[in-house]
């Protein structure tokens, strides 16, 4: 069951995500306004031609992400590419953190979502990224100042993503507090949680071991882009 973790994306996208796929055949793609993800059903020429199809001649910041060595077709360039951590969470956390004043987020609070992943950078969240999943949040001083999410939906797992605080809030384990918060929800459904990180972030992984992830594999990542055609 846990090797459709190896493919989380296709396996999202043909299965719980399926609502939010674009594309047919051998790859799909989020719709772009709730995602930058793709992913292909394989290595197979036809595969890698149906990927190189989903991207719009000129489209940049299109994301895979997965556990097999990524190849492309030669329709598409990858200007960025990453090692990145799976983790998945076997054991409750040890220590609970405090829960106190935890909100579900809501339509309404979308501006300032964006605003707080846009300063802090956690990873990638589109207009309609709060679709996907539950997300949750702490606000102090009247300030959105931690929250944390659902991404990626398969069966039988959902990822924890969107974790951040503002700066201004560090070091209070706002960050903890929410990922242990939005990993136990994921838990009482009957669901495993897990994560993925850039395997360079040493105090995010620090962190959520303390949280009872351990990992899983690790991954590849990469940033597509497809030249524009030149018209003569």
């Amino acid at each position: 069951m846990e090797d459709a973790l190896d493919t989380a994306v296709w396996t999202a996208l043909t299965t719980r995500h399926e609502r939010f796929a674009v594309g047919t055949g051998q790859a799909r793609r989020f719709d772009p306004d709730v995602a930058p993800f793709a992913a292909a059903n394989g290595a197979s020429a036809q595969s890698l031609s149906d990927l190189g199809d989903l991207l719009e001649d000129g489209e940049t910041d299109v994301y895979l992400l997965q556990r097999a060595d990524i190849c492309l077709p030669d329709t598409l360039s990858a200007p960025m590419t990453a090692p990145g951590v799976q983790m998945i969470r076997r054991r409750a956390c040890a220590v609970l953190p405090a829960t106190d004043g935890i909100i579900r987020l809501t339509e309404t609070d979308i501006p300032e979502m964006r605003a707080l992943v846009e300063l802090t950078k956690p990873g990638p969240f589109r207009a309609r990224t709060f679709e996907l999943g539950e997300f949750w949040g702490i606000r102090l001083d009247g300030r959105l100042a931690a929250m944390a999410g659902e991404r990626l939906k398969l069966p039988g797992f959902t990822e924890v993503s969107g974790v951040c605080s503002h700066p201004d809030f560090r070091g209070m384990g706002l960050a903890a507090a929410l990922s242990d918060f939005v990993a136990s929800r994921i838990e009482a459904r009957g669901e495993v949680p897990f994560l993925h990180a850039f395997a360079n972030n040493a105090a995010a992984i620090r962190l959520y071991e303390k949280l009872g992830f351990e990992l899983r594999c690790g991954v590849n990542v990469a940033v597509l882009a497809k030249p524009a055609t030149t018209h003569r």
